[in-house]
């Protein structure tokens, strides 16, 4: 049997104000596994996606959308500040891409580094991240949330 991937030309794209939708439905659907273990709603799900997207900060994949990224440039690094692949789409290739794409867009701003925190119970993002790159910077509490920090240098 071959394995399903996902279309390798499949655009990432800014994501325009029709997309409002799609990117709460996709967020929520990838971080919904969590409420019970963290005790809460993580942030990407209490997101204005509306107010992001008319921030240019959304980033979206697939038709109907499959994955997303939200990027907020600094002076000094672009922050990762939430990926999201709906469950349905696992395994074929979405979250990596869209993981190349932010580093590409990291580029194109000429920002040497992205940083992104998740929180200390989401373990699997903890595993993840190191091997796309991503270099532990700490463990700190934000609100009502406890993160997990990470950078990865360019150059």
């Amino acid at each position: 049997m071959t394995e399903t991937r996902f279309p390798l030309h499949e655009a990432i794209r800014r994501a325009t104000p029709v997309d409002a939708g799609a990117v709460k439905s996709v967020t929520d659907a990838a971080y919904a596994h969590y409420v019970e273990r963290i005790g809460r709603r993580p942030a990407p799900m209490e997101a204005d996606h509306a107010a992001q997207i008319a921030a240019g900060q959304v980033f979206v994949t697939g038709e109907p959308v499959l994955g997303l990224v939200v990027l907020v440039p600094y002076e000094d690094h672009l922050h990762l500040d939430n990926i999201a692949v709906h469950p349905d789409s696992h395994g074929l290739g979405v979250g990596r891409r869209l993981l190349h794409f932010v580093d590409a867009h990291a580029r194109d701003l000429g920002l040497p580094e992205v940083r992104l925190h998740t929180h200390a119970q989401m373990w699997e993002n903890q595993k993840l991240y190191p091997r796309y790159g991503y270099e532990f910077m700490g463990r700190r509490p934000d609100g009502h949330y406890d993160r997990y920090h990470y950078r990865k240098r360019f150059g």
